[in-house]
């Protein structure tokens, strides 16, 4: 993001007129390498558009779209003129801010300075400015008022206990950006200030963009440190600017009124009382903003001129918006709205003046406000479009179609044979009106529908055996019952809006916000919220679900999501095979867990498939043939059989130890993400638990499990073993998967930010309370501590020093304590790192998409993701390497473990333990006893010297 930067401010800078100006400027921008000499051009044609004079002294040069080619690098550029420089009809600029960006970057930078501009003038301090500090404070300094309107109270919210409340608080805060990603971090919990009439008070003054103070209040009582808790204030406190509105509270609260607040049922209410701002009771109008660019410098101007004319006050804000809006005759406030294409405006104008300036204001956004725009979406196609995932464009589908007769060759994701007519699933767009009879009528509608997808929701529950499934659809319930949702809604209907629109509308901006934030439980809750509002939609409206074949089928999507689980019955589903995803997508996984076969990253043409097209799809080995002929079924239903057979004799044998035809012994295990499942590992063949994921006890709480919850689950999974191993990976929680009760900060890229181990030691209270009750767990049985997501030596020696320290008080006969190996630099320094662990645990998925640089959820390149590829095998082989020099063992937990073809190069390169889930437990130990170590260890140095995956993988098939 664009930032302003006292070195890149030039001091004392003289201009004979507004071209020489801009001359200096490009010079600048030029010299300093951001742009190409041909970007001065932009700046003339920029101005000839319209001025990029601000108000208060400043202007903002930048170039047009045309211009952008010749930009090298983002930034921006200050150029101070004392003297003044006419910048057209008398007004003077004594700071030009000059803006190279490639793309729509530097609104955000206008938004957040055009916050800085009070209702005074920062002319003349600019004009006298003698320092670059100086210059920076005046533009991020200005006194603010403190921000308390209907956007940061929330009455009736869901909440389980004081954490989430002020959890709710904070989203408040951020979604009227009073403060930025840290904030929460900054607040003291556990110093909360209680008020009296169940009033407590929470405030901090790190992260903080403006000053601002939310109130919410929880949908049922719930206590907090043995008192009731009725309302929390959050405050983000910059300066003096709350100090009004402290001793408004505090003279309520002598006066005995707490209650007022605790008890409100209205925002208007809660502001009143508090001094805040309440919308004015006006005339209002609203109209959809079409500009591209949403409103800009150039369209605000335009809006602002058009507002002038009229004598009286005239304020806009977002539709929907509790806020009292901002005052239209005023750019920068105009531009600190971030307004974009598709929003919808409301303007709002004093009684006196609103018949004439409301049309005026919705003609003149109508027509573009001086620019050229493309109509909007009609209103039904918009609130269907929003609810769907974006496909592949139908000219991409139509170009790729399938041919009969014609083989593909996907990514094998599950194995298996498959034969059946094909289903192509996409997001159906579905019309609806967008006026409602009245709000009692639609607020019923709503509410019968609600009631009733609830209800279907708790049969898939019911119905469902796998928990990650269970536990998706529970979410999906209680967002069902979220009273906040609902309210919004509500407020919607009230406008006239049908309760489709109104519930669509507020589904696609709740899951807006939440992509912006990347607050909630899983990375998926934006998604799973539209698809919940789909079920909803579907309901309103009456659409069926289209009807499966009555025979088995073979379902073709773009991708499956873990939402649309509920849909493929295992006796119904024969394979799956979509356009996109890897081997470790959402469709691989969830295909493999139910034991569907499959392919994925197909490519778009699959989705352009005739209905009912007879598919032979092989999950095996990823070939796709379609329209099959007769003696190609035949054929297949052959290698079907033999594979069937296969997987009997397997089953039989699935309790005897894998080893090699020359006596190489491979230990295999499974991997579990709950207690639950381990009788099922063990029955089916598992020597111990090589992976057990534990996010499922933390998430599983609306606050972090104590030690004796813990504990049990854990004492649940030993004793299912009966003695053999367990390995156990501490929490692995971070930005790309929060929990509720731990907001974290949202990340650029979270995968590269503070996740597993680094995460866990910032909050040692809770690692600490995890390890304790591992080893109480132990009773003299074989346990494995290992630590995810360790860089680096110092990590992993923090992280060891706390077990070391408990294991004094809680001793363990059987204890191991090693890592993860998911980060490259880990297996680069094995050989210091194996001095010191007792074992490495290879987590194939996250190593190989940081070593080949491609996020495996990526629709186009997350194909390529294979840890086959020979960078991937070259540190996996330096691992063992280093492990076995100094007697230390190595596992693989990730989906390679389970890769036919991967098998015989992990045994090759030494792996000692392969992990995998309970289903592949037969089939890999069966896959072992048909290999030669020896051979397989000539085989795997030979595919080190091979240049990519697909040649190891054609490899290892001529070979094995």
């Amino acid at each position: 993001m664009l930032e302003l930067n006292a070195q890149h401010i030039h001091m004392h800078q003289t201009a004979a007129d507004k071209p020489a100006a801009l001359a200096l400027l490009g010079e600048v921008l030029v010299a300093d390498g951001l742009v190409a000499p041909g970007y001065l051009d932009g700046l003339r044609a920029r101005e000839a558009q319209g001025s990029t004079f601000l108000g208060q002294g400043l202007a903002i040069p930048h170039g047009t779209p045309d211009t952008r080619d010749q930009v090298f690098t983002t930034g921006v550029r200050l150029l101070h003129f004392p003297e003044g420089v006419d910048w057209g009809n008398g007004q003077q600029v004594y700071l030009a801010i000059g803006i190279a960006a490639r793309s729509d970057e530097h609104l955000r930078l206008l938004q957040l300075l055009t916050r800085a501009l009070g209702e005074g003038d920062l002319s003349e301090a600019l004009q006298k400015a003698e320092s670059p500090e100086a210059i920076i404070d005046l533009l991020q300094g200005a006194p603010q008022a403190l921000a308390l309107d209907g956007e940061l109270v929330g009455l009736g919210v869901a909440a389980d206990d004081f954490d989430e409340l002020a959890w709710q608080g904070v989203k408040l805060l951020k979604r009227a950006q009073c403060v930025e990603p840290g904030f929460n971090a900054g607040l003291a919990l556990g110093q909360a200030l209680p008020l009296g009439d169940g009033l407590w008070w929470l405030s901090s003054e790190q992260s903080v963009l403006r000053p601002g103070l939310a109130f919410v209040t929880p949908a049922s009582g719930l206590d907090h440190q043995g008192q009731p808790l009725n309302g929390l204030f959050v405050l983000a406190s910059l300066g003096e600017a709350h100090r009004a509105m402290l001793e408004r509270l505090c003279n309520l609260l002598i006066e005995g009124r707490g209650r007022e607040l605790s008890q409100a049922t209205s925002s208007r209410v809660v502001l009143e009382a508090l001094g805040g701002e309440v919308p004015a009771d006006w005339p209002s109008a609203q109209v959809p903003l079409a500009n591209l660019h949403g409103l800009h410098a150039r369209p605000a101007k335009q809006l602002t001129e058009i507002a002038q004319a009229f004598d009286g006050d005239i304020r806009v804000r977002l539709a929907g918006s509790e806020s009292v809006g901002v005052s239209v005759k005023s750019l920068s406030k105009l531009l600190a709205l971030g307004a974009q294409r598709g929003q919808v405006l409301e303007f709002l104008a004093e009684p006196t003046i609103a018949s004439d300036a409301l049309p005026a204001l919705v003609r003149a956004v109508e027509d573009g406000l001086g620019e050229e725009v493309e109509p909007l979406p009609a209103p039904g196609e918009a609130s269907g479009l929003q609810a769907v995932a974006a496909l592949p464009d139908e000219a991409a589908i139509e170009q790729a179609a399938l041919r009969h007769g014609e083989r593909v060759n996907g990514i094998a994701a599950s194995p298996g044979i498959a034969i059946g007519p094909v289903l192509v699933r996409k997001p159906k767009v579905i019309d609806y009106p967008k006026r409602g009879e009245s709000p009692v009528v639609e607020l019923q509608r709503l509410d019968v529908a609600l009631d009733k997808v609830h209800g279907e929701i708790g049969v898939l529950i019911e119905d469902s055996q796998i928990d990650s499934v269970r536990d998706i659809f529970t979410t999906h319930q209680a967002m069902l019952r979220d009273p906040a949702l609902r309210e919004e809604v509500q407020a919607r209907l009230q406008k006239g809006l049908s309760a489709e629109a109104a519930w669509m509308d507020e589904i696609e901006s709740a899951a807006q916000q939440q992509e912006a934030l990347h607050d909630k439980l899983l990375a998926e809750r934006a998604a799973d919220l539209r698809d919940v509002g789909r079920r909803v939609l579907a309901c309103l409206t009456g659409v069926e679900a289209e009807q499966a074949p009555s025979e088995a089928y073979i379902l073709v999507m773009d991708e499956v999501a873990p939402s649309d689980v509920a849909t493929l019955n295992a006796q119904r589903v024969a394979g799956i095979l979509t356009a996109g995803g890897g081997a470790t997508s959402h469709s691989a996984i969830i295909a493999r867990a139910l034991g569907i076969p499959a392919i994925v990253g197909a490519g778009p043409g699959v989705l352009g498939l005739a209905p009912n097209t007879l598919l032979l799809l092989d999950g095996e080995r990823g070939e796709l043939l379609v329209s099959p002929t007769d003696a190609q079924l035949e054929q297949a239903r052959s290698e079907r059989a033999t594979r069937e057979e296969r997987k009997r004799l397997a089953n039989e044998r699935r309790m005897e130890p894998a080893t090699t035809r020359d006596g190489h012994s491979v230990e295999i295990a499974a991997n579990i993400g709950a207690a639950g499942e381990t009788p099922e590992a063990v029955a089916m063949g598992a020597e111990g638990i090589g992976l057990l994921r534990t996010e499922l006890v933390f998430m599983n709480h609306s606050q972090a499990p104590d030690q004796a919850t813990q504990e049990a689950e854990y004492r649940r999974v030993l004793e299912a073993l009966e003695g053999r191993p367990l390995v156990v990976r501490t929490l692995d929680v971070g930005g790309d998967k929060p929990l509720p009760y731990w907001p974290m900060p949202a990340e650029e890229n979270p995968f590269l930010g503070v996740r597993g181990i680094r995460l866990s030691l910032q909050r040692p209270d809770i690692l600490e309370t995890q390890l304790r009750a591992l080893l109480a767990s132990a009773d003299g049985r074989p346990l494995r501590i290992m630590f995810p997501m360790v860089g680096n030596i110092d990590e992993w020696r923090s992280a060891k020093a706390m077990v070391d320290r408990l294991r004094v008080e809680l001793p363990v006969a059987d204890l191991q304590v090693g890592i993860m190996i998911e980060i490259p630099s880990a297996a680069l320094i094995a050989p210091v790192l194996a001095q010191e662990v007792d074992f490495f645990s290879i987590g194939t998925n996250d190593l190989t998409q940081y070593t080949l640089a491609i996020d495996r959820g990526h629709p186009s390149l997350s194909s390529q993701a294979d840890g086959l590829h020979p960078a991937v095998l070259r540190l996996i082989g330096m691992t063992v390497e280093a492990a076995h020099a100094q007697g230390k063992w190595v596992g693989v937990c990730g989906e390679l473990a389970a890769d036919a073809l991967a098998v015989p190069m992990l045994v090759g390169l030494g792996v000692d333990e392969l992990s995998v889930s309970a289903r592949s437990i037969a089939l890999v130990k069966a896959r072992v006893r048909e290999l030669d170590f020896a051979a397989c260890q000539r085989l795997a140095q030979q595919a080190l010297m091979l240049p990519g995956a697909h040649e190891v993988r054609t490899f290892v098939g001529e070979h094995c």
